[in-house]
């Protein structure tokens, strides 16, 4: 009889000798189905062999998947449609993309409502500069991609990074984003590892902008070297950030690991294995 652990070392998810978790070797069939992944966290693996990574995903158990700009283009060589089906046939949904808001912007749009994607997100400012104005400026042409995507039946957002909780003239530059774009155009995909390592609470802005960030970035950081690491090893509190899930508005939880201890499986593997545990 071959176990689950059998099967992701036959699978090359996990190395031989690796011992597991056990709520990850007994991994329910009932998972929470809002919980995904951000696609850049295997982004080698992906440019590589995109459809056997995602039978690999699979396997541990992932309900949704985010998928980021790849050297092989939006869907990593698959054409949108594609990589829908790729998704379905195996027990995952295809939720959300990043994107950029640049000059194939027209393009990312359609490809999305082909895809059959909810949400499309911009992963970086179109325009650069620290300043109240220029906030100002982006979100008013958020509000614009936002009117453009509901025209097409998809959710518009924003991925922020550190930078944006810089201050200007006594403003965080966050915040200045939150006011001025609208809730029902511009929904937030929140990183809560780039928040704490910005020195800032989550939570603090789930219960200021109620409702405001339908998504999440779930990574955990060493605060030390200012990179991610395994869920539990770093500085972000995930137990009291999942207990104000409510004021955030949660519907999805998209994990992001940018650096490993050995393998973006085995990370991953760890991972889900901590939120089952919880």
């Amino acid at each position: 009889m071959t176990t689950r652990k059998d099967f992701l070392i036959q699978t090359g998810l996990l190395a031989a000798g690796t011992v597991l978790l056990p709520s990850f070797t007994m991994l329910p069939n009932n998972q929470e189905k809002n919980l995904g992944v951000q696609l850049y966290t295997f982004r080698n693996e992906m440019a590589a062999d995109a459809v056997g990574t995602l039978k690999k995903i699979a396997a541990l158990g992932i309900k949704q998947i985010e998928t980021a700009l790849s050297q092989n283009g939006r869907y990593y060589g698959l054409q949108p449609k594609e990589m829908k089906k790729v998704c379905e046939d195996l027990g995952m949904t295809l939720r959300s993309g990043h994107v950029a808001l640049d000059d194939q912007w027209q393009q990312s749009m359609d490809e999305a409502a082909e895809s059959g994607q909810e949400y499309l997100l911009c992963s970086s400012l179109p325009f650069k500069g620290q300043t109240i104005s220029n906030y100002k400026r982006v979100a008013e042409a958020f509000n614009k991609a936002g009117e453009e995507c509901k025209k097409r039946n998809l959710k518009f957002g924003y991925h922020n990074h550190d930078y944006e909780f810089d201050t200007h003239k006594g403003k965080v530059l966050f915040d200045v984003l939150l006011d001025n774009t609208q809730p029902d155009l511009v929904y937030m995909e929140l990183d809560l590892g780039w928040v704490v390592v910005a020195g800032k609470d989550p939570i603090d802005y789930f219960e200021r902008y109620e409702g405001r960030f339908p998504l999440w970035h779930l990574k955990d950081m060493d605060m030390t070297k200012k990179e991610s690491t395994e869920f539990g090893k770093g500085g972000l509190d995930i137990p009291k950030m999942l207990r104000h899930k409510k004021a955030s508005g949660l519907q999805y939880i998209f994990i992001e690991q940018e650096e490993y201890s050995s393998t973006p499986f085995e990370s991953m593997a760890h991972n889900m294995a901590y939120m089952n545990n919880m």
